[in-house]
């Protein structure tokens, strides 16, 4: 399967096979540069402006919401509750993390997480190869939560997401602090191939490049 980094926390899935998964799409507002793209699923943590913002695929995607589990075209979703904030929502809302199993790798995106995971959400979620992480504070978890839910979690690979760039729009902070706190590196691409074979072979925490 690939995974590209399509900005912010939207990532483009596509299986061996060609089917295409985008999580977390967003408008122009959020300062990415974002053109139409195609794909047959797409996915929404929440309702806010930056992740849902479905108009940016093109063709008739399957669109995925809310917690419990469906198939569609191959690919096993389990969609898992949880919370924006530390609050129980009471700040920011709910917050949908999705786990994609794609060509026998299971693919966990925790959408805009704002709390520590409790043992009930982590059986839901099971076992994961690649985890997405928001790591910028401020609207989810920080660094320093992030780094407790990927322990607690325990993924072969791990890429943070939600950060603050050059082209991001709103203030939260960067990934450097994630990656030295981790000994996380930039790999100075956008996009990754990967097998279940091959997993091992990578680094445990890697931050990836946008256009």
């Amino acid at each position: 399967m690939k995974i590209k980094w399509l900005g912010h926390a939207c990532f483009l899935l596509t299986s061996e096979n060609g089917t295409r998964v985008v999580t977390d799409p967003y408008d122009n507002t959020v300062g990415y540069r974002m053109e139409k793209i195609e794909a047959e699923i797409v996915s929404t943590s929440h309702d806010h402006f930056d992740p849902n913002y479905v108009d940016m695929i093109d063709g008739n995607a399957k669109h995925v919401k809310g917690e419990g589990k469906i198939n569609i075209d191959g690919i096993e979703i389990t969609g898992v509750a949880s919370f924006h904030d530390e609050c129980k929502g009471a700040k920011r809302g709910k917050n949908d993390i999705f786990k994609f199993r794609i060509d026998g790798i299971d693919v966990c995106h925790l959408g805009d997480l704002g709390h520590i995971l409790n043992d009930k959400q982590l059986r839901e979620i099971g076992n994961v190869d690649v985890l997405m992480i928001p790591v910028g504070g401020v609207y989810t978890i920080d660094y320093k939560g992030a780094i407790e839910v990927m322990n607690l979690i325990h993924p072969s690979i791990t890429i943070p997401m939600h950060y603050k760039t050059p082209a991001l729009t709103f203030e939260v902070d960067g990934v450097e602090k994630f990656l030295s706190a981790t000994g996380g590196q930039h790999i100075g691409k956008q996009e990754i191939k990967l097998t279940k074979d091959e997993i091992g072979n990578w680094p445990k925490v890697i931050a990836l490049d946008y256009q």
